[in-house]
């Protein structure tokens, strides 16, 4: 969770469609945003430009024929009916705010399935840059979120979860995924904890000789 070089932080579907004022989802937007899970992923995206860890945001849409776009679930087919649409290259989108995007942040979109680890690419993208550890953030925590720590689990990934950076409905559901489900495969952590070890002063390496490299200067 600390080893910048190896860690990468990911936030799922916080887009404006889905967790913005005017979401296709208000119950779970609402949720969200008056819980301040917005705002702690917003605070984690930020510590993390600041500790030099990599961050990718998983973006979910469709293209305005339905090209490519899965109808082989419920919840999919349930998509093509809500009156907030995920297009693509639209308002909908885009990373919501607060959460501040880098130009050295990645933007990985998916037009079909339950994960943006599943046939988007984003598996080869993590290992070309040496993740070892996912950190996952966003929504939610009844789909979208276990599917994503499973994929990286599956994959050979160490899964961390802040579990105060994920949101779901209605909101006791989130505890119980995260009691019952998620902790059994992932590192539950915290917000605050996580900017505080990415924040904390690094020991100096030892020297094969026994000194501590600053104390050799």
């Amino acid at each position: 969770m600390v080893d910048a070089e190896s860690t990468v932080l990911l936030t799922v579907e916080c887009q404006r469609g889905v967790v913005g004022p005017e979401s296709a989802l208000p119950e779970l937007a609402a949720v969200a945003r008056s819980s301040g899970v917005l705002h702690r992923v917003a605070r984690l995206v930020d510590g993390a430009h600041r500790a030099g860890i990599q961050v990718v945001h998983a973006v979910a849409e469709r293209r305005p024929d339905g090209l490519g776009t899965g109808r082989n679930a419920p919840l999919l087919r349930a998509a093509e009916r809500l009156p907030v649409q995920q297009l693509a290259g639209s308002h909908a989108v885009r990373v919501a705010d607060p959460v501040p995007v880098d130009a050295s942040d990645l933007v990985v979109r998916r037009l079909h399935g339950l994960s943006p680890l599943a046939g988007t690419g984003l598996d080869a993208v993590l290992r070309n840059l040496g993740c070892r550890t996912l950190i996952v953030t966003g929504v939610s925590a009844n789909v979208a979120v276990p599917n994503t720590v499973f994929d990286a689990v599956n994959l050979g990934y160490a899964a961390v979860v802040p579990a105060d950076a994920i949101a779901g409905v209605p909101a006791d559901y989130t505890a119980a995924v995260l009691r019952h489900t998620l902790a059994a495969v992932a590192t539950l952590t915290t917000t605050d904890e996580l900017l505080r070890a990415w924040h904390r002063p690094r020991r100096p390496r030892r020297r094969p000789g026994g000194g501590d490299e600053d104390r050799d200067r």
